[in-house]
């Protein structure tokens, strides 16, 4: 096994780490790390972020009109509703979001439910429509 690299040092466009990435708490209920996107690396068409709900916490209901999206659940439970469905998540599942489709995810475990958001175009504010009052 190789050996690991240390956070914060000679990073390309092309290669970053997590704890580089900062985070931000956007309007829909989340705490969010931009791991890739292309206003800050060099990705052009899609990006990846993680996603973090508290535990008792969800998203607001919401959609990309013109974005594709994918969860890879990684620590926590939770349920997910998608569209009209509503299925419990837990690590490795790997949830597609269609482009218009109404979305929300609900944290149902002691600790936090983070996720990769994985974007295709690129997450933007303009592309997404809260969906709740």
């Amino acid at each position: 096994m190789g050996k690991r690299r240390r956070p914060g040092i000679d990073r390309s466009g092309y290669l970053n780490h997590r704890s580089d990435a900062q985070v931000v708490e956007p309007p829909d209920g989340s705490r969010v790390r931009e791991l890739m996107h292309p206003a800050r690396h060099d990705i052009e068409r899609m990006s990846i972020a993680e996603a973090e709900v508290a535990p008792g916490r969800s998203t607001r209901r919401h959609r990309h009109p013109v974005a594709e999206e994918v969860y890879h659940v990684l620590d926590g439970a939770g349920l997910m509703e998608l569209g009209e469905e509503r299925f419990a998540v837990v690590p490795g599942d790997i949830i597609r979001i269609a482009p218009g489709q109404p979305h929300r995810i609900e944290t149902r475990s002691d600790v936090a439910l983070r996720f990769l958001c994985i974007c295709q175009p690129a997450y933007s504010d303009e592309d997404t429509e809260f969906l709740d009052t």
